[in-house]
């Protein structure tokens, strides 16, 4: 394991008990949040997963702790943090994959590098799309194995598979994302997603976010209401908007006058977030986010989406989306059936470099 002893010594003086010549002084933890306190009762419930250990350092922005004998990072991180899901933020602060008793690891308190701009680097975050699964050599269709070697290529290299609104904190600059960060997209609701990508996101408890026009619910192809209440009470698939019809938002039909097109741009924004958050609620389904069917948006768009208060909007322009990326108009890379593995791998955009003057 790497010497921690620099990035301590950082540690100790940001957090305001480094001593000369003295080790760092046992100090007593305040009361956690509410959010902490209940992972606490969690894992006074189940002490095999409690971390126990010894905070021997404590500031606003970090603190220092000393593992014991079987602590994990996911347990150590839902005692300070109040998310056992946060233990990336420790293993990158520390470098380290695993926890060593008696070796003192620092937990970030906040944000150390929100913006992801690091070593001539700026992080990016790859938007995939996808739309149907199944067989046949149709361009959208992807096969269940293939989307299956995709996902185990993910875990087994350690890429966070995130829920999209977990970006809206990255572009807002208030949380720091995994370097290794993927989202996973998918548009208008075959029924096919419920049959070969739901039990395949579930094997690996990667979420997804699933973006539906409403007028394509209980269509012959299409999923049931059933299917997305299902999907959704299970927390891997975040239903969101596609538009009620799917019509192309930046052409206007015959004869549509400004004002008959923007009524008719506001019911495709509109109608769709009320009619599944009545349908799903009891799966607390709230949509803040839109893809644009097509890909597309022009102003008329972008203004009704502010109106409507969306926190996010997708395209379908390739490409990461680094920490200023324009939250309406974020980039998605499309995966087509024919894509093998290496293909795939070539999608995964987490960083870009920057060119300094």
């Amino acid at each position: 394991m790497p010497s921690l002893l620099p990035a301590l010594l950082l540690a100790l003086l940001l957090a305001g008990c480094a001593g000369r010549g003295a080790a760092p002084p046992a100090v007593t933890e305040g009361p956690p949040p509410p959010a902490a306190r209940a992972a606490e009762v969690a894992a006074a419930a189940a002490p095999h997963v409690r971390a126990a250990g010894e905070v021997i350092g404590r500031g606003e922005r970090l603190l220092i702790y000393l593992p014991r004998e079987g602590d994990q990072l996911p347990a150590i991180a839902e005692r300070f943090l109040g998310d056992a899901d946060k233990h990336w933020t420790i293993a990158e602060a520390n470098g380290v994959s695993r926890v060593e008793a008696g070796q003192p690891l620092i937990v970030p308190l906040q944000p150390l590098n929100p913006a992801g701009v690091r070593n001539g680097e700026l992080q990016t975050i790859p938007i995939l799309c996808y739309h149907r699964f199944g067989a046949g050599g149709a361009k959208m269709v992807v096969s269940p194995s293939n989307f299956a070697a995709q996902l185990d290529w993910l875990a087994r290299n350690d890429y966070q598979v995130l829920k999209l609104s977990q970006v809206a904190g990255f572009l807002a600059g208030r949380e720091a994302l995994p370097r290794k960060s993927v989202v996973i997209t998918i548009d208008d609701g075959y029924e096919s997603v419920y049959r070969h990508a739901y039990p395949l996101l579930k094997k690996h408890g990667f979420p997804a976010t699933l973006f539906v026009y409403t007028d394509f619910i209980g269509a012959a192809d299409g999923l049931s209401w059933a299917q997305l209440q299902e999907m959704a009470a299970s927390g891997v698939i975040d239903i969101q908007a596609h538009s009620k019809t799917h019509r192309n938002l930046t052409d206007r039909a015959a004869g549509e006058t400004d004002e008959r097109y923007r009524a008719a741009i506001d019911t495709e924004l509109r109608a769709p977030r009320e009619l599944l958050e009545k349908r799903l609620a009891s799966a607390k389904v709230k949509v803040q986010q839109f893809a644009y069917p097509f890909g597309d948006a022009n102003d008329v768009v972008l203004e009704t989406m502010t109106r409507q208060r969306y926190q996010l909007g997708v395209t379908v322009q390739a490409g990461g989306n680094a920490f200023f990326a324009q939250p309406t108009l974020l980039r998605r890379t499309m995966v087509f059936g024919d894509l093998d593995l290496e293909g795939f791998k070539s999608k995964l955009q987490t960083s870009r470099s920057v060119t300094v003057p």
